[in-house]
């Protein structure tokens, strides 16, 4: 599931992180734990969710990683 936003094109991405960021990397990393069972992971993405100050660090963090590398990476191991 991970794979199919990843092979979104670069401007989607962007565009999709900048409105809908602080739900997007928390899902993005409860599902990545399903596929690789990293359990950083999934606290991370809980913590990103349930948490206002979380939610707007992974925003930032996210859509920073989405314009360097095309790929979220931070605690999404």
């Amino acid at each position: 599931m991970t794979k199919a936003y990843e092979s979104l094109p670069w401007l989607l991405k962007i565009i999709l992180q900048i409105f809908l960021g602080w739900i997007i990397g928390g899902v993005y990393r409860i599902v990545r734990f399903v596929e690789t069972h990293n359990v950083v992971t999934l606290v991370v993405g809980i913590l990103g969710l349930v948490t206002g100050i979380g939610n707007a660090i992974l925003w930032v963090c996210d859509l920073v990683t989405e314009i360097l590398s095309n790929k979220i990476r931070i605690f999404a191991a």
